[in-house]
């Protein structure tokens, strides 16, 4: 019974020290983590919803074009009334005056008025000005929505390519931090040595030296890593995450993605963006068009009309007076409004639209054309890229083991420490060769992700 109490004792224990470590794993993070908070804080995002909430609206301002328009005047006045045959055309800042010709010896100089009027016009018929006028407020906020898409494309690329970069730094940091560690370690060995007179002064100095110039190429890729943190967090404005099992990941890629297909999406936020502006050009230019055209609209209207001048020519000023002998007309007809003049312009803008439409097609098939073919070469890249990954992780554990054997062969004073030195700069230069292939082969992930609009294997795996 003891015995068993005993070994439940230690299951328990073991799973509490494994607890701390599971809950460790639960909370480390990918690059897919990072785009959430990005999408929920960077100002960009916002100012291209913005930018779809003002089509949005600009389309129902467009729309409403097509319902009656309703305008409505009130207004009291004071004034003279000397009334006079004639005819004048009415243009802006002109006002009307009509009153009896021969007032009254007790009349006085100024009568009150009041007016008040409604007008109502509707456009009936205007050869599908209207309609094609709310199509292209609609391809306007489709055009809008693709840009926002495409945003997000290129947003989830800089997210990728200064994820990598602080990923990179960091790796070189370490990579320098490693260098520094064995130059610490031969000089220390080399004073040894010198100090039993196994070894000249001179050993010492020039370990001493290498370790120096090591430690200040840490301090410049110290501070280029803190740069990138820097570049990186002005994204979504956060503490920065623990990156330390995406560090173990950037330098050990995974091969399903090498062998994927290399067929460019026709639904690319890019080229349905341009699609779209296509489209609204063409859209803008009929409505231009059409508009040159006549409109049959139909008219009505109601006015009322008061004043302080009686029939028997008596005048007040009184403000009450002012809505005495009231009159009140309404008229309704059917008019065509025909701006002539507008016909050479209206034709000369809408021409000037279509080809805005033609340029627009033509970038579509350039952008389409470019980007299959960056997509295939990309796709080449990798694999080759891959397979350098490979050999320069076998040449770095070889010239790991090649440096450990001549560090025990200098402990025996078999080498020199001119050799032992040019050793560990070949096993720098293939450690260094590889975190450079590391960094080139996912940032061609980050760039085909782009082409293909598809960045899951990439926020999944690193």
């Amino acid at each position: 019974m003891i015995k068993q109490i005993r070994i439940t004792t230690i299951l328990w224990l073991a799973l509490a020290a494994t607890f701390p470590s599971f809950a460790q794993q639960q909370q480390t993070h990918t690059l897919g983590s990072l785009w959430p908070l990005v999408k929920a804080n960077y100002p960009g995002i916002s100012a291209r919803t913005a930018a779809i909430d003002a089509a949005q609206l600009n389309e129902q301002a467009v729309k409403s074009n097509m319902l009656p328009q309703v305008s409505a005047q009130v207004q009291h006045t004071y004034g003279t009334y000397k009334g006079n045959a004639g005819a004048f055309f009415p243009q802006p800042g002109f006002f009307n005056v009509s009153g009896a010709t021969n007032p009254s010896a007790r009349s006085i100089a100024t009568a009150a008025n009041s007016f008040g009027s409604a007008m109502v016009e509707w456009e009936l018929f205007s050869f599908g000005k209207l309609r094609k006028e709310s199509q292209a407020a609609g391809a306007l906020l489709r055009k809008t929505v693709s840009e926002k898409e495409a945003y997000l494309l290129h947003l989830k690329k800089t997210l990728a390519e200064r994820y990598i970069t602080l990923l990179y730094n960091d790796a070189k940091l370490n990579w320098t931090a490693k260098n520094a560690a064995r130059l610490d370690s031969i000089r220390n060995l080399t004073a040894g040595l010198s100090a039993a007179g196994l070894r000249p002064a001179a050993d010492s100095l020039l370990a001493s030296s290498s370790y120096v110039q090591a430690m200040g190429e840490r301090d410049k890729w110290d501070g280029l890593k803190n740069a990138s943190v820097i570049h990186l967090v002005e994204l979504y404005g956060t503490d920065l995450i623990d990156y330390t099992a995406s560090a173990r990941r950037f330098s050990n890629p995974v091969a399903s993605q090498v062998n994927g297909e290399s067929v460019l999406t026709p639904s690319h936020p890019l080229l349905d963006a341009l699609d779209r502006q296509s489209g609204y050009h063409q859209l803008s230019g009929e409505a231009q068009k059409r508009s040159a055209l006549p409109s049959l609209r139909l008219l009505g209207g109601y006015a009322y009309r008061g004043t302080g001048i009686g029939p028997e020519g008596m005048v007040s000023g009184a403000w009450k007076d002012g809505f005495s002998n009231s009159t009140s007309n309404v008229l309704a007809g059917i008019g065509i409004v025909w701006n002539i003049t507008d016909l050479h312009t209206s034709r000369l803008t809408g021409e000037k639209l279509f080809k805005e439409a033609e340029r627009t097609k033509l970038l579509h098939a350039q952008y389409k054309q470019a980007m299959q073919a960056d997509l295939s070469a990309s796709q080449a890249k990798i694999v080759q890229q891959y397979e350098q990954l490979q050999k320069t992780r076998l040449a770095v554990r070889q010239s790991q083991d090649a440096y450990n054997m001549y560090v025990a062969r200098y402990k025996s004073g078999l080498i020199a420490l001119t050799e032992l030195l040019q050793i560990r700069t070949l096993l720098e230069q293939a450690e260094n060769a590889h975190i450079g292939a590391s960094r080139d082969y996912w940032m061609l992930l980050a760039y085909k992700a782009e082409l293909t609009a598809d960045f899951d294997f990439l926020f999944n795996n690193l």
